[in-house]
């Protein structure tokens, strides 16, 4: 092991003291590179304590303050986004160009948070009643625990702290434990900043760490963004403890192909959304529903496009996908497709045999495309978060929204048509909270909010926008009167105060 990944809490490095440590390797060798320290209960009492410390005045200083710290950290970490994707790639496996994508989107939070001011603007009403005003205003809530995923190491922490640290919260970051060392970059580079000791905190660990948080007096509340077993489990522990919770879950994201859509441009856009980082995105496409008899066509023509796809090393500027995260995760995705066949399936492409010269150790696995899956089959229930699009075939426009209402999960979802009455149609009826019309991946910008329905959002609030503010903020309203000193006293009044 050539280093290890300490914890960052009031703005310095603080080593691990639990003695427990977990590996963090290099998807595309398979080779150890690295070693995380994980976190104790006593730990995280440290962080948060630290975090509810440093609350006591960032929660009361200006907006200006904020805003100019937020300003200098947008612009370091567009001079790092080299360095920040590089840290990415080597321990998710994503190619260079993609990681350089994922900072890119983190980076439009950040400039969303630079723009608070305007966001938490209050209002005033006045001369309700007789001489009296009202007010609201939007305050901090504390202490905010952030839980993020593997997949995005970079993007999804930017998705939370910079908005709750814009609102005037403090922050404790647990990334995921298979790729900590961008999220540590983050957080270096916003003490470089100027950011306060303490308003930004980093630890790691497992779900020691995690039901430590969870359940911490001190924090107030917590964002999530994983599977959806545990977006259910962290809702309900973090919210039996009094916490407000936004956990987003996982996903089946479908696209909808009807017949009158341009088919070079639905697989292009099935290629790219379903096989991009491998897979591994909440907002993947894993589904395909062809209408009618577009489905032979839109199969071949996928299936062309997939195995021109070039395989490699993500440091490799000829990659276009890299490996998977870990050998455990690479195994699970293959007995997907390993399966499909006797589920029904028919089995396009296989991907699963496929090794890549010179690094034979890798977690590799390649294109996998399923067709005529049948919906009770693991392959379409399963979230696989893998290289493996399924195709599914129905007859009508209203047989595919069925299905795809169907499903458990609302994350994503898009239609490809020339039809604008049926596209207007489709964003109206169907059940998920992001809906693409001839785009694959409907990632919001970050002005407007990211979040599923169902089974994929746990919660009142999605993430980041005019949600995010929300979620960081609670609402405070004030009634003031200030009587004329000419006025007579007004006496005792035992009614019921009425507006006049």
């Amino acid at each position: 092991m050539t280093r290890t990944v300490h914890h960052w809490i009031g703005g310095k490095t603080v080593e691990g003291t639990s003695g427990i440590y977990g590996p963090v390797t290099d998807p595309a060798t398979g080779a150890v590179t690295t070693r995380v320290a994980f976190a104790s209960a006593e730990e995280v009492d440290a962080a948060v304590t630290t975090a509810r410390d440093a609350f006591a005045t960032w929660g009361l200083s200006s907006l200006s303050t904020r805003t100019a710290v937020l300003f200098r950290y947008r612009a370091l970490l567009d001079g790092h986004r080299d360095e920040i994707a590089a840290l990415i790639t080597a321990e998710h496996g994503k190619v260079h160009s993609d990681a350089l994508g994922e900072v890119a989107r983190g980076l439009e939070i950040v400039e969303l948070a630079c723009g608070i001011t305007t966001q938490l603007r209050g209002e005033l009403s006045t001369q309700v009643s007789g001489g009296v005003d009202v007010s609201s205003i939007r305050q901090p809530v504390g202490v905010v625990a952030g839980i993020t995923p593997f997949n995005f190491p970079a993007m999804v922490p930017m998705w939370m702290f910079p908005l709750a640290i814009a609102c005037g919260n403090t922050f404790v970051l647990k990334p995921s434990e298979k790729d900590p060392s961008a999220a540590v970059l983050l957080a270096e580079l916003a003490a470089a900043a100027g950011l306060p000791d303490g308003v930004l905190n980093v630890v790691h660990g497992d779900r020691t760490a995690v039901e430590a948080l969870l359940t911490h007096p001190d924090v107030a509340a917590v964002s999530f963004v994983g599977s959806t077993p545990i977006a259910r489990h962290i809702h309900a522990t973090a919210s039996a403890h009094g916490k407000r919770v936004q956990a987003l879950g996982g996903a089946k994201n479908h696209m909808l192909v009807l017949p009158d859509a341009d088919v070079d441009a639905a697989a292009d856009a099935a290629v790219s959304a379903a096989y991009g980082s491998a897979g591994e995105r909440c907002m993947a496409i894993s589904a395909v529903v062809a209408v009618g008899a577009i489905g032979d066509d839109l199969v071949a023509r996928i299936k062309d496009r997939a195995e021109r796809i070039t395989i490699g090393p993500g440091t490799d500027p000829a990659s276009e996908m890299g490996p998977l995260i870990t050998a455990a995760h690479r195994a699970k995705v293959a007995a997907y497709v390993t399966g499909a066949a006797a589920q029904g399936a028919e089995v396009v492409l296989d991907g699963t045999g496929l090794t890549v010269e010179g690094h034979e150790d890798g977690h590799w696995i390649g294109i996998s495309l399923l067709d005529r899956v049948a919906t009770d089959s693991d392959a379409y229930r399963d979230e696989i978060f893998g290289p493996v699009l399924c195709v599914l075939r129905v007859d009508t426009y209203e047989e595919g929204v069925a299905l795809m209402n169907a499903s458990p999960y609302g994350n994503g979802t898009a239609i490809f048509t020339r039809d604008g009455g049926a596209a207007r149609r489709f964003q109206l009826e169907i059940q998920a909270g992001m809906v693409g019309v001839n785009v694959p991946i409907p990632v919001p910008v970050g002005y407007h909010s990211f979040g599923g329905w169902k089974d994929s959002l746990f919660g009142d609030h999605h993430i980041y926008g005019t949600d995010g503010v929300r979620f960081y903020t609670r609402g405070k309203v004030i009634t003031t009167r200030w009587p004329d000193p000419a006025d007579a006293p007004s006496g005792v009044d035992l009614g019921f105060p009425r507006n006049h």
